[in-house]
């Protein structure tokens, strides 16, 4: 999986164009992700996140990180053996990016605010 591009509301994996929120895994997107309370992550958010067993989570908290994450949700996501990171949507592909041929690292992004 390769970010491509990303602008407010948009981004691109893999050459293919997706306009709401997504999850990205090692081998697949899972397109129009919602969270229960919109701008803020809830562990419940993430079940498939918490399946898959990544190295990392990247959080991405939208272009002007208006998404918030409860330390509750980090707590929980790190007692799982999971190392979070919470950046800015652009800073979050970024990441991705480089950790992606090196560690098994999923990426929850927020696409707009």
């Amino acid at each position: 999986m390769k970010i491509e591009g990303y602008n407010f509301g948009e981004i691109i994996v893999n050459g293919r164009t997706y306009r709401a929120d997504i999850i990205i895994f090692p081998d697949k997107v899972k397109p129009d992700w919602w969270r229960k309370e919109g701008h803020s992550l809830c562990i419940e958010d993430l079940e498939d996140v918490l399946k898959e067993k990544p190295e990392v989570l990247i959080i991405g908290t939208g272009a002007y990180g208006a998404m918030r994450v409860p330390d509750e949700t980090l707590r929980v996501l790190r007692e799982r053996g999971i190392e979070v990171k919470v950046l800015p949507t652009k800073l979050a592909c970024e990441e991705f990016n480089k950790l992606v041929d090196k560690k098994k690292v999923v990426a929850a992004l927020h696409l707009t605010c």
